[in-house]
């Protein structure tokens, strides 16, 4: 008896030891090799994508393959793209005062409902990353009207959508879902 005490007491912190070292490996896009340096240089292989002037909605290439969403710093728009590459809905979007790195990152946390940095309501919260402290995510605003624009004053994250924007990212962004920041 006791040694399949001892062998059950192994195999749960060999699954441990390698559930810790998974979440490390997922985690290591979202921390800066060194404070300030921005993505690990794995994350930064889609920093730059090429438009096509004549579609400026069409999806950038070089933002990876696969389900993933897509954030357009530059543009500020996102893409939602399913697992066969193919565009699912796409839309503009009104960033906070701090923007994620180029990179690729997860989906890491989801709320329904809260209050977002600058006090307004917010739901359908799906954060990725955090830079210096501030949490970045998408969200939209539950007034769906002023809300949308950040407040400059503050320092925020959240990348605002309208509702019908917000319930479309909702359903398609959920945990462990990567999304691809690109300039």
């Amino acid at each position: 008896m006791a040694g399949t005490s001892s062998a059950i007491v192994a195999g749960l912190t060999a699954v441990a030891l390698g559930t810790v070292g998974f979440l490390a490996f997922r985690a290591q896009a979202t921390v800066p090799a060194r404070p300030g340096a921005g993505p690990s240089a794995h994350a930064t292989a889609a920093s730059k994508a090429p438009r096509d002037r004549r579609h400026p909605t069409a999806l950038p290439s070089g933002s990876g393959t696969g389900e993933r969403v897509v954030y357009s710093v530059d543009d500020d728009r996102v893409w939602l793209v399913s697992p066969g590459n193919r565009v699912q809905r796409t839309f503009p979007v009104r960033p906070g005062s701090v923007d994620p790195p180029a990179g690729t990152y997860w989906v890491t946390s989801r709320s329904n409902a809260a209050t977002g940095t600058d006090g307004v309501p917010i739901e359908h919260v799906v954060r990725f990353t955090s830079v210096d402290g501030v949490t970045i995510g998408f969200s939209a605003a539950v007034d769906d009207g002023s809300g949308l624009m950040a407040d400059p004053d503050v320092k925020t994250g959240g990348i605002r959508e309208s509702r019908p924007d917000g319930d479309a990212m909702w359903r398609f962004a959920t945990i462990g879902v990567r999304v691809v920041v690109i300039r």
